[in-house]
């Protein structure tokens, strides 16, 4: 809930500064997370709101994509600053390093092996969660590769 009361925070201080762009990309927001409420039938939990969020972001990065590829560089500019400022909302990306941390510590105590790539996906993502960063998938996912294939 605190999310959701923090966008409409913002979107408020947006509308008095007369930042438009802001403004049209908190509301963006703001009408997603509302839909996801739809959906569920009730509030939603940080972590909901959170992947909403990540939701978005991944939508924009496609948009970037065929933004560039068709030659539109100033629509790619414009979801690229939704983007930072949807990702502001999130808690900070970890770092390599950090990340690889993570994951020994997650599969550290169980005896995950080269099948077991699932169980240990989800245990990484449960340390991960509970340190209070993020990180991308495919970035995860090579990391608990190369920890299993050892």
């Amino acid at each position: 809930m605190e999310l959701t009361k923090q966008i409409d925070h913002d979107m408020i201080a947006a509308m008095k500064a007369h930042d438009i762009e802001r403004t049209s990309t908190l509301r963006m927001v703001k009408a997603a997370l509302k839909n996801r409420e739809i959906e569920k039938r009730g509030a939603l939990t940080d972590t909901e709101a959170q992947q909403v969020f990540k939701t978005m972001i991944n939508q924009r990065k496609d948009s970037i994509e065929q933004f560039t590829k068709g030659n539109r560089p100033e629509l790619a500019a414009k979801e690229a600053r939704e983007i930072v400022l949807i990702e502001g909302y999130l808690p900070k990306t970890a770092s390599e390093e950090e990340l690889k941390r993570l994951v020994e510590e997650a599969l550290a105590g169980a005896s995950f092996g080269p099948r077991d790539m699932g169980p240990a996906m989800k245990a990484a993502q449960a340390r991960i969660q509970e340190a209070g960063v993020r990180a991308e998938g495919r970035q995860l996912s090579e990391l608990v590769k190369a920890k299993l294939g050892q």
